[in-house]
């Protein structure tokens, strides 16, 4: 049924104030009672936060060292081609100047049993 009190504006007015007054009232009452839980949440919360913190940073650690290794074995695969290289140089070279060594003999060889053969024939001949 409805109110047929005749209410003036007045009334009206400190009505609508009082209700206002008991919202902020158990606004302020439910944030008091609720400020222990809030303080744990936030706390949990920071707690997950360095947590996640904490494996990212291990995350970038195992890639920082992953490619720091996979840089050295790079580096002595690299060293080791090289020093290959080198010393199939080496051998190249060594296997050439052996060669003309053997055809420097071989022509002083061929000069020196030319030059017998000429001494014998003009031994045999004067």
């Amino acid at each position: 049924m409805r109110n047929i009190r005749n209410s003036e504006l007045s009334d009206r007015r400190s009505t609508a104030a009082d209700a206002k007054a008991a919202l902020l009232r158990a606004y302020r009452a439910a944030k008091e009672a609720a400020e222990p839980t809030r303080e744990a949440k936030q706390a949990e919360r920071l707690a997950i936060a360095e947590a996640r913190e904490a494996r990212r940073a291990e995350r970038e650690q195992l890639k920082l060292d992953e490619q720091n290794r996979i840089e050295a074995e790079t580096a002595e695969r690299d060293a080791a081609d090289a020093a290959a290289a080198k010393a199939e140089t080496d051998a190249r070279e060594l296997a050439d100047k052996n060669r003309i060594a053997r055809v420097l003999e071989d022509e002083a060889a061929r000069k020196a049993e030319r030059d017998r053969r000429y001494a014998n024939r003009k031994a045999r001949q004067g």
